[in-house]
């Protein structure tokens, strides 16, 4: 089943059917111990297909993320970091993975909505990744498209500096729709195009079986000591990402499939002095 969620309604897509749901909200979805069940009995009247602009699907779930759990994250994060280059081939390696906040879910936007690159920051990409949905009690119950936007400059040039980097209004992407399954999509891969001026300018693609880290052992890590009473997202890394020589611009389009979920596409805009707004 996949929840999509417009500023007026919630749909759900089952195999060919659509439907309304009633009495919805994700604070509730994430709460149950069966998500799956507990959708179906809230399932109504049959509906065409929905139309909008979609939201992210989520409420007050945070986003949190696990970083270099590709190989082709691990270099890339060398490469942009020399002087700290053990760090990253450490984590790698290492057998605690490496996991941060994200976002709030005012800092999180929808399909078709802008993600955002910040003002102070001249090399910007986006990492596009698996999403997990997890309940309240730490139970992985479906998926989404997620997109990491990172500062790579800023990154770079101190890894003290992440939250920065990660953390600021449009810097993360969920959607199009929250895939309700008891299956992950590891025999799909992901896929990145990002178009400027009608033009593709870089693409990438990646099985999601090259992950190195497995879901339950990151979500394990996670929820140490952690509690999520909504539950939360968590951003599973990227194995794509473009060369060094690329940076991210003002109206590039960025699109991400995984053919089990769906496809999630965004405009860029870079922050301007206070601008905070959709």
């Amino acid at each position: 089943m996949r929840i999509y969620a417009t500023q007026s309604e919630v749909s759900v897509h089952d195999g060919d059917r659509w439907s309304r749901v009633r009495d919805f909200s994700f604070d509730r979805l994430f709460r149950q111990r069966d998500p799956a069940k507990w959708l179906r009995s809230r399932v109504g009247r049959v509906r065409t297909a929905v139309t909008g602009r979609l939201r992210p699907p989520l409420e007050s779930q945070e986003v949190w993320a696990a970083g270099v759990t590709y190989s082709r994250s691990r270099r890339a994060r060398i490469e942009e970091s020399a002087n700290e280059a053990s760090v990253y081939d450490r984590v790698y390696r290492a057998r605690r993975p490496e996991i941060f906040f994200k976002a709030t879910p005012h800092r999180v936007v929808g399909d078709r909505a802008a993600v955002r690159i910040r003002r102070d920051s001249r090399w910007n990409v986006p990492e596009p990744e698996l999403a997990l949905a997890i309940n309240c009690h730490g139970r992985i119950f479906g998926c989404a498209i997620g997109n990491d936007m990172s500062s790579r400059s800023i990154e770079g040039e101190n890894p003290l500096y992440l939250p920065q980097a990660k953390i600021y209004d449009g810097c993360c992407a969920l959607g199009p729709c929250l895939v309700v399954s008891d299956e992950l999509p590891f025999t799909s891969a992901i896929e990145m195009h990002i178009r400027r001026a009608g033009h593709v300018v870089y693409s990438g693609r990646i099985p999601l079986s090259r992950m190195r880290r497995s879901p339950d052992q990151l979500v394990e890590y996670l929820r140490r000591d952690n509690s999520f009473p909504n539950g939360c997202y968590l951003l599973t890394g990227t194995g794509i990402v473009p060369p060094r020589e690329f940076t991210l611009r003002d109206g590039d389009v960025i699109v991400i499939s995984i053919e089990a979920v769906g496809v999630l596409t965004n405009r860029v805009r870079r922050l301007r002095g206070r601008d905070s707004s959709r």
